[in-house]
């Protein structure tokens, strides 16, 4: 199936070139929206985990608590693999996915 371009049959290469870029500056964009959040933010997320695991798990026993800890630390896990891939450095990759996953802690 061949895709349809604006410009018709022969497309133009600078217009492609165009949207190309276009759409990496759009995507870059949102990466630095999720990213926005510093680490003192992040810090917050992470005590809210820690709190909240620990009510948790004095309410309903040390397995559900440990439960909900395990589920924040595979989402940074997930998130830490994401980055390493993008990042030049260890650091990097783990503060970006420390920050995307405790990032709502702004909000609190």
């Amino acid at each position: 199936m061949e895709k349809e371009w604006p410009e018709g049959r022969v497309a133009d290469p600078e217009a492609a070139r165009e949207r190309y870029e276009a759409e990496l500056r759009s995507g870059r964009g949102a990466v630095r929206e999720v990213l926005r959040a510093d680490r003192g933010d992040a810090h917050v997320g992470l005590g809210a985990v820690v709190a909240a695991a620990g009510i948790v798990g004095a309410a309903a026993g040390p397995v559900v608590g440990a439960l909900v800890a395990g589920v924040f630390a595979a989402v940074f896990l997930a998130a830490f693999g994401v980055m390493l891939l993008g990042a030049q450095r260890w650091a990097d990759a783990a503060d970006g996915a420390y920050r995307f996953a405790f990032r709502w802690g702004q909000w609190l």
